[in-house]
């Protein structure tokens, strides 16, 4: 399935499209456009929209606060509340992705998280390139919740005796 957003992907934009590939839609591809242009080109190519105005998939308010895309494809493909460790991820790029005081959840990792990639938007316009640089850092990420909830748990991770 073709995925469609705004161009100068940061935070969401760039998360979603980890999540989608990794989670929803292994054979994904991802392409950037202006703003204006984010629904009709989804409809023209019988793709799906995400983080933009009018999207398939985009911000919500409910009663705990503002919540990103991200947050809205997990719940949206019943992924929400299955996996602690990308539950985790999902508050830490929420926090990231919202105005404080707004978000839904609060993380601290977040904050670390939105420079990160305020800094991957300065070092390329290329949001292909931006996801093939930070696609590694929610890899890392995911795999470091893992751990710690089995860990927590009291179970193996990865085929390790816990540490």
């Amino acid at each position: 399935m073709i995925w469609v957003t705004r161009a100068g992907a940061k935070v969401d934009r760039v998360a979603c499209p980890w999540l989608i590939g990794r989670f929803i839609d292994p054979g994904a591809q991802f392409l950037f456009v202006s703003p204006e242009r984010v629904l009709e080109t989804a409809h023209l190519l019988g793709g799906r929209s995400y983080d933009a105005p009018g999207a398939d998939f985009g911000h919500e308010q409910g009663p705990e606060g503002e919540t990103c895309t991200f947050v809205t494809l997990m719940r949206a493909h019943g992924l929400w509340g299955k996996d602690p460790a990308l539950d985790a991820i999902a508050r830490i790029v929420n926090h990231a992705d919202t105005k404080a005081g707004r978000s839904a959840f609060e993380a601290a990792e977040g904050e670390g998280l939105r420079a990160i990639s305020e800094g991957f938007a300065l070092t390329t316009p290329d949001d292909h390139a931006k996801l093939e640089r930070e696609f590694p850092i929610y890899d890392a990420l995911y795999a470091a919740h893992r751990r710690r909830i089995a860990h927590d748990e009291g179970t193996t991770f990865a085929g390790g005796p816990k540490a």
